[in-house]
């Protein structure tokens, strides 16, 4: 069967993953979603991928899956992350390669095979998911590793968003402050809500209006989009 649109979500099978599934899916599109720790899922309008993204041939088999149970792929949302959160001379060899493989390895090969798909179709968007951090450093919460994965994607969002302008792909990103997650337990969400000017942590569903709104945007390319109560406007 194919569907009208088709989308790919990255780190799936929680947090704000497993909520942008729930927002496509409830606007009517077919998704494939993954993560390392999915559950095996194939319903009509959603299949899941288990496996490591940074994995060249993980990402390879995701849209393969997309194409071969969809027959296209519309949208790319590259969701999949790691936040390591320590002073910079404290970061490990093993951390610093595990954040750069799945941060930017991640992104990497499975957006070259999702392009090569949407150029095929003549249309396509891709969305990031990077951080407030990148542009808004905060000296209570150190983030020297996210900084630099995920201003990479901030930067190359530019990139390629210039490069395919022409040929009908899209690419913007959503730049979250502290999102209430798993990844947060609940002692740290007072701190957190604290560094939003708003007073408290976004939602999933805050994140999740901010892909759609982009999404539905078709004049909207090279685009970070920050959903993160003010953070990135000041304090």
């Amino acid at each position: 069967m194919k569907y009208r649109r088709v989308a790919v979500v990255t780190g799936g099978s929680q947090g704000i993953g497993e909520g942008l599934t729930a927002a496509f899916r409830n606007i009517g599109y077919a998704v494939v979603a993954n993560s390392r720790s999915i559950a095996p899922n194939e319903e009509v309008d959603f299949v899941t991928v288990a496996g490591d993204i940074s994995d060249p041939a993980v990402a390879q088999k995701v849209i393969a899956t997309a194409v071969e149970k969809f027959g296209r792929i519309d949208t790319l949302v590259n969701n999949a992350g790691i936040f390591v959160g320590k002073p910079f001379t404290e970061y490990t060899k093993e951390d610093y390669e595990r954040v750069v493989q799945v941060n930017l390895g991640g992104f990497f090969h499975i957006t070259q095979y999702a392009i090569s798909r949407m150029l095929e179709q003549g249309a396509g968007h891709v969305v990031n998911v990077t951080t407030t951090l990148v542009e808004y450093a905060n000296s209570n919460v150190p983030s020297a590793l996210a900084n630099l994965t995920k201003g990479g994607l901030s930067s190359v969002t530019k990139s390629l968003a210039i490069e395919y302008a022409g040929r009908g792909i899209r690419v913007n990103a959503v730049s979250p402050g502290h999102i209430e997650t798993p990844m947060h337990p609940p002692s740290t969400h007072d701190f957190l809500a604290d560094q939003h000017p708003v007073g408290r942590m976004g939602t999933v569903d805050d994140i999740a209006k901010g892909v759609l709104y982009l999404e539905q945007a078709p004049f909207v390319t090279g685009e970070v989009l920050h959903v993160d109560g003010g953070q990135s406007a000041g304090s």
